[in-house]
């Protein structure tokens, strides 16, 4: 089943959010905030792949720096992302139970995009799709990669320094 947040908010003992906040904006930190209100135990899941114009670990760092409150993973792989193929679906959710860093859950899934209901169902979660329309902070990471000096103001500190100093210095 498949819950939005403009419904009544749910509480759940573990949540979990995918992405990869490439470069981590104010929109994701509004989605994390969100979704740590709705749970004892919050888990970013930062996806990573070698070669990626903001390296993973960066992009970890700086969600763990900015969210004290949540534990933040750095999950780098080389996996593809055909969602077609039950074969690749099990490697994902393999390597998504191998980083789980709790005894049971997640609980719920979260997202802002309504895709999460698959792989909420796979790893026998409730999903929560939270403002999907982006309305609350209007901004993409493909928006800041595509033409990052138009975007500066959708970036916290850290990472509009690293942004200016790398890709537009």
């Amino acid at each position: 089943m498949t819950y939005r947040t403009d419904q009544p908010w749910q509480h759940f003992p573990t949540g979990l959010i995918v992405g990869r906040f490439h470069p981590p904006h104010l929109g994701h930190s509004w989605f994390i905030n969100a979704a740590a209100e709705q749970c004892d135990a919050l888990v970013v899941y930062v996806n990573t792949r070698a070669g990626e114009l903001v390296p993973g670990s960066l992009r970890a760092g700086w969600l763990a720096e900015l969210h004290a409150n949540v534990t933040v993973v750095e999950v780098a792989h080389e996996l593809d992302t055909n969602w077609n193929d039950d074969e690749l679906w099990a490697k994902w959710i393999a390597l998504f139970r191998s980083k789980w860093p709790h005894s049971t859950g997640p609980h719920a899934v979260f997202s802002s995009d309504s895709y999460v209901a698959e792989l909420a169902r796979r790893l026998e979660a409730q999903a929560v799709v939270v403002d999907e329309d982006r309305i609350n902070v209007p901004i993409s990471a493909t928006q800041i990669r595509e033409t990052p000096q138009q975007y500066l103001d959708f970036l916290a500190p850290q990472v509009r320094n690293w942004v200016e100093t790398n890709l537009l210095g």
